[in-house]
């Protein structure tokens, strides 16, 4: 009788011969687009940052950087959970067998970025940090903002949870957490705009999404 082949197994979870090795290089490449990919983002928005308007109310925006900073603290605390880290690593390992699920997140994560950038650009100086209030507002409809009215905020998620998919299962706890903090934050903002635009926020909003454009309704601005 031959020998059967042997099959690895990592964490109790059994893989499929020849495939161990051959999924963690491509985690290897995947991951090196993920990490570039954010890279990019923060450095595109370290630049961009310094001609941004100037920001009204320093109480305000000390409350937003507390709470994300909140996020970061649990997401690590999260992670120092023993069941939890088990549990995203079998997940991980069981990421590794499927090669087009990984594609598909790293194309996910680039568009992503891209919408979030693509964004920015157009947001211009107007752009603030989540909940802040810029000095000679004006309202920002072109673009993605055609469609939705937080593309950022969508294109942020979008790129985590590619990153999940094709580099790590552990940005799925950013995902969720963040997913409820841009959520709410979006809505505090919108509420500021329509104290700021009384008659051209609430109409904007009528013709947009907030994060996903559903299709049917979402319309162009008229120029």
């Amino acid at each position: 009788m031959g020998v059967p082949p042997p099959i690895a197994a990592i964490d109790g979870v059994r893989l499929r011969p020849g495939r161990p090795f051959l999924g963690l290089l491509r985690m290897t490449v995947y991951r090196s687009l993920i990490a570039a990919f954010w890279l990019i983002l923060f450095a595109y928005w370290a630049i961009a940052a310094i001609s941004a308007k100037r920001t009204i109310g320093s109480r305000e925006r000390r409350r937003a950087m507390a709470l994300r900073l909140s996020l970061v603290v649990l997401v690590v605390l999260a992670l120092r959970i023993p069941a939890l880290r088990q549990m995203l690593r079998i997940a991980q390992i069981q990421l590794t067998n499927f090669a087009i699920l990984n594609v598909l997140g790293v194309v996910l994560s680039a568009i992503g970025v891209g919408l979030a950038i693509w964004a920015r650009v157009h947001l211009a100086r107007n752009w603030g940090m989540p909940m802040s209030r810029k000095e000679n507002p004006e309202l920002v409809t072109t673009g993605p903002y055609a469609y939705v009215r937080h593309p950022i905020y969508a294109g942020i998620l979008l790129a985590m949870l590619g990153s999940a998919i094709a580099a790590s299962v552990v940005w799925v706890i950013p995902l969720i957490l963040f997913g409820a903090y841009f959520v709410y934050s979006a809505r505090r903002e919108e509420d500021l705009m329509s104290s700021q635009f009384p008659e051209a926020y609430p109409a904007y909003m009528k013709r947009s999404n907030m994060l996903l454009p559903w299709p049917g309704r979402a319309k162009r601005s008229p120029r």
